[in-house]
C-alpha cells in the first residue's frame, strides 16, 4: 500500500491497486465520526458509442441507459439494497453525471459491512425482462417530472444551443422515447464494458484504520473472478468550436423569465494539462466579477437585471467544457446583452496585481474549507482522478499562478462565436 503525504494539510492518502484492477483510495479522518464510501465508474451519459468488451466494432446503446443502469442495481432477486444500507444504520445513495457513475453510503457504525453492501450490490448485477420493463415507468416518471422543471429545462437547452454534436446535449436521463428502446442485453453490455474493477474507483474518508480497512476490501474481492481486463473504446463525434445556435428559447408556465448564457471552451483548454487550471481560473474569474460582491454583479443588480435567483456552473472534462451564467430576470434579452458584453470585456481587461492576489487568497480559502467536507473530497478526488489528474494538485497549481499567466489565459477565453444564450419565457 503507497501512502502519500499531504503536506499541506498533514494528512496522508493511502492508495493501493488491487490484482483485479481496482484502485482504492483511503484518506483516514479521525476527527471526524461518520465515515463516507463512495464507489465509481469512469461511465456516464455521453458514454453512448463504444466498442464491448472482446468486440471490436462500435455500438451506439439508447439515451440514458447510464442512468436507468444506475437504477437497476439497487434492484436484487431477494429486496432492495436500500433496506441492507437502513438496516446498518447507513444513509445511501447513486448519481450519474456526464462522465461517471457512483454509488456512495455515509454512517457512523457498521462501517465494515457497509463497506461490504456498496461493493457487493454494484458487482452483483441482477436485471430480468420484467424488472427492466417496470423500470421504464418509473424512470419515465422522473423524466417527466425534470420536464416540468423550467431551471432544468433551461440548462440543457442551453448545452443545446452549445453543442451540435458532442453528446452532453442529450438529458442525462434520456427521454421517454428512448428509454423504451433499453433492454436486459444492453444493460448488460452497458455493465460487463464498464463496471470492470480496472475501470472503476473505491475512495473511502472518516475515522478509519487504514491496513484494517485495505484488507477487508482486499478480501471481498478476493471472493470474486473478473475476466482480465482490456482498454476500453469509446467513440465521440467531431464536435465545432463554435456554437450550435445563438439563441434557444423555450416557452413554459412560468411567472418570471429565465436567462441562461452559455460559453463554450475551446478544444485546447481541454487539454490533460489544461484541464484543472482550466477549472480553477474559470471558477476564479466568475466569483471575482459575479458573486454579491463581484463588480459585475453589483451593476447588473443596479440596472434591475437579475433576482434573487442568479448563479454560474462550469464542466471542464476531457472531451467537452462549457461555462453558464445567468438566472431569473423581468428582462431576459437585456440581461443577455449586458452579460454577453461583459463577458467579452473580461477577455479584454486588465487584472490589477493586488485584485489578482486577492482573489487566490479568496480561493486558497474556499479549497481548505472544502476539505473539511469528506463528500466533497471524494467527489472531487474521483471527479479529477478518473481523467488521470490529481485533484490534489490544484494547491500546487495555485500557488504557483501568476498574474501575467492569468492575464495570458483570459486573453484566449472568450470569443463572441463561443456565446450562446437559452431564455425560458411566460407562455
Amino acid at each position: 500500500m503507497n501512502r502519500v503525504k499531504l503536506n499541506q494539510f498533514d494528512e496522508t492518502l493511502y492508495r493501493k491497486t488491487l490484482d483485479n484492477g481496482l484502485e482504492v483510495f483511503l484518506l483516514p479522518r479521525n476527527e471526524m465520526e461518520k465515515t463516507y464510501g463512495i464507489f465509481s465508474t469512469k461511465y456516464g451519459s455521453i458514454d453512448q458509442s463504444f466498442s464491448p468488451i472482446g468486440e471490436d466494432e462500435i455500438v451506439t446503446v439508447p439515451d440514458g441507459i447510464a442512468h436507468f443502469l444506475e437504477h437497476k442495481l439497487f434492484e436484487k432477486e431477494d429486496g432492495d439494497v436500500f433496506q441492507i444500507f437502513s438496516k446498518q444504520g447507513a444513509s445511501a445513495n447513486a448519481y450519474t453525471s456526464f462522465t461517471r457513475t457512483s454509488y456512495l453510503f455515509s454512517s457512523t457504525k457498521y462501517v465494515n459491512e457497509n463497506v461490504n453492501t456498496l461493493l457487493n450490490f454494484v458487482q452483483n448485477p441482477y436485471f430480468s425482462d420484467e424488472t427492466v420493463e417496470k423500470e421504464k415507468g418509473i424512470i419515465a416518471q422522473e423524466i417527466k417530472m425534470y420536464d416540468d422543471q423550467p431551471d432544468w429545462r433551461l440548462f440543457f437547452g442551453v448545452i443545446r444551443s452549445m453543442f451540435a454534436e458532442h453528446p452532453v446535449r442529450i438529458d442525462i436521463a434520456g427521454t421517454v422515447e428512448s428509454i423504451t428502446n433499453i433492454t436486459k442485453e444492453n444493460l448488460y453490455t452497458c455493465y460487463n464494458t464498464f463496471y470492470h474493477p480496472s475501470n472503476m474507483v473505491l475512495f473511502v474518508t472518516g475515522p478509519i484504520q487504514p491496513e484494517e480497512m485495505m484488507a477487508l476490501i482486499e478480501g471481498n474481492q478476493a471472493k470474486k473472478s473478473f475476466d482480465p481486463p482490456e482498454d476500453i473504446k469509446r467513440s465521440y463525434p467531431d464536435e465545432p468550436e463554435s456554437v450550435a445556435e445563438k439563441e434557444v428559447i423555450i416557452n413554459m408556465p412560468v411567472s418570471t423569465s429565465k436567462c441562461l448564457v452559455g460559453v463554450k471552451q475551446k478544444a485546447a483548454k481541454l487539454e490533460k494539462n489544461e484541464i484543472l487550471y482550466t477549472k480553477l481560473v474559470t471558477d476564479m474569474v466568475f466569483d471575482y466579477f459575479f458573486s454579491k460582491s463581484g463588480e459585475y454583479y453589483e451593476q447588473l443588480d443596479q440596472k434591475g437585471l437579475i433576482e434573487d435567483q442568479f448563479d454560474y456552473e462550469i464542466y471542464v472534462e476531457s472531451t467537452f467544457g462549457f461555462c453558464a451564467i445567468g438566472g431569473d430576470s423581468r428582462k431576459p434579452k437585456e440581461l443577455y446583452e449586458e452579460l454577453k458584453q461583459m463577458l467579452l470585456t473580461i477577455s479584454q481587461s486588465s487584472i490589477r496585481e493586488e485584485d489578482f492576489e486577492r482573489m487566490k487568497k479568496k480561493k486558497l480559502g474556499d479549497l481548505i474549507r472544502s476539505l473539511n467536507s469528506l463528500e466533497s473530497v471524494a467527489n472531487q478526488f474521483i471527479q479529477y482522478h478518473q481523467i488521470d489528474i490529481n485533484y490534489f494538485d490544484v494547491f500546487d497549481l495555485l500557488d504557483k499562478m501568476t498574474v501575467e499567466d492569468f492575464q495570458k489565459f483570459l486573453s484566449d477565453w472568450i470569443t463572441e462565436d463561443r456565446i450562446s444564450v437559452c431564455y425560458v419565457l411566460p407562455e
